[in-house]
């Protein structure tokens, strides 16, 4: 199981960032934890045995979703955008 390569993090802040050294947002947070969760997901496929790394995924969805609903909570639209540049759910 690899992380997430420097160059994709990179450009994932990029993307996602509000401000030009934006790196901290709930939308760079999201966008990051979103790329975590599907390498996980991808791993776990494969090693469906994997408890610990299942056990990580949850926290990581968890994270996720509180993020989710602090943007929600704190303004509508930037979720709303957030979540149909993502392709999440919700």
């Amino acid at each position: 199981m690899s992380s997430i390569t420097a160059e994709s993090r990179y450009a994932l802040i990029k993307a996602h960032a509000t401000t030009a050294n934006d790196t901290g947002s709930p939308e760079v947070q999201v966008a990051l934890i979103s790329a975590r969760i599907s390498m996980l997901t991808e791993h776990l496929k494969i090693h469906a045995k994997d408890f610990h790394s299942r056990r990580g995924l949850l926290m990581l969805v968890g994270r996720r979703r509180r993020l989710l609903d602090y943007l929600k909570r704190k303004d509508q639209g930037r979720y709303e955008a957030l979540i149909a540049k993502l392709g999440l759910r919700r």
